[in-house]
């Protein structure tokens, strides 16, 4: 927990913001969002959130760590939702800092509801959510008239040691699948959309923090991706993406006016 002041904002009920970050890269921010990180009183923060976001607080802010890893978290949702009632019932005006979109794989809906039911005043700035970020960074288009006519997001988070998907759903053609929180799964899903009924050889990928200096990308294909020692060697965050829209990787960003994202 880190805790610049624990000056707050007065007496009576406050407000909250779920605030998306956007996937990394701190100009991706909306101005509304970057306007209710510079009011804020406490800024409830994630993993995912830069230090360069984090600087945009009045020196007064009080910043909370709530990241979630794998199997480790800063604090349980429950206690996120019952700190965000606590804040907001002590007069401050709070943030709650979400990377990407907060309705979009980022429990804002569950935070929402909390804040509902107990009468607290709420408003959700959306934000670039993490597909959308990698498609502009990598040249992989979400839709492509030739390509995808529909696209699909899914969690691949493991339960259990379990992906419980609807893998027909997913393994449709003429659609680009993107995968969140899917790496540690990367060989099951690999497995479970070619046998729900794609080809080996479709092209997927796997793109690592999308945005930032830090952006890494492998393409290959269903049948190889995960065996391929580069995939294997990345870690979170990162997305897989599954469509013949990965093939347009190389054509689109080997254009003369592209700028690549240089590593770190």
């Amino acid at each position: 927990m880190d805790m610049r002041s624990n000056n707050h904002g007065g007496h009576g009920t406050g407000k909250v913001a779920l605030v998306g970050a956007g996937p990394g890269d701190p100009e991706l921010l909306t101005l509304r969002a970057a306007r209710r990180i510079a009011e804020a009183d406490a800024i409830v923060y994630d993993q995912l959130v830069g230090e360069a976001i984090l600087d945009l607080a009045k020196p007064s802010a009080r910043l909370i760590y709530a990241g979630k890893k794998a199997g480790n978290h800063a604090l349980p949702q429950d206690e996120i939702n019952e700190l965000l009632v606590d804040l907001a019932r002590r007069g401050l005006n709070v943030v709650r800092l979400k990377g990407g979109d907060p309705f979009i794989f980022g429990r804002g809906g569950e935070e929402m509801q909390r804040l509902v039911a107990c009468g607290i005043a709420c408003e959700v700035v959306p934000g670039v959510t993490a597909a959308a970020g990698m498609a502009a960074c990598t040249g992989i288009p979400l839709t492509h008239r030739d390509h995808a006519q529909t696209v699909v997001f899914a969690t691949g988070h493991l339960k259990e040691n379990t992906v419980d998907l609807d893998w027909t759903a997913l393994a449709r053609p003429h659609q680009t699948v993107v995968i969140y929180m899917g790496l540690g799964a990367l060989e099951i899903i690999c497995r479970e959309l070619i046998t729900h009924g794609l080809p080996g050889s479709t092209p997927a990928a796997v793109v690592h923090a999308a945005t930032t200096p830090r952006q890494r990308i492998v393409t290959s294909t269903l049948a190889m991706l995960s065996a391929d020692v580069r995939a294997a060697a990345l870690k979170t965050p990162s997305l897989i993406v599954v469509g013949t829209v990965v093939d347009l990787h190389p054509v689109l960003m080997g254009h003369p006016g592209h700028e690549a994202v240089e590593p770190a």
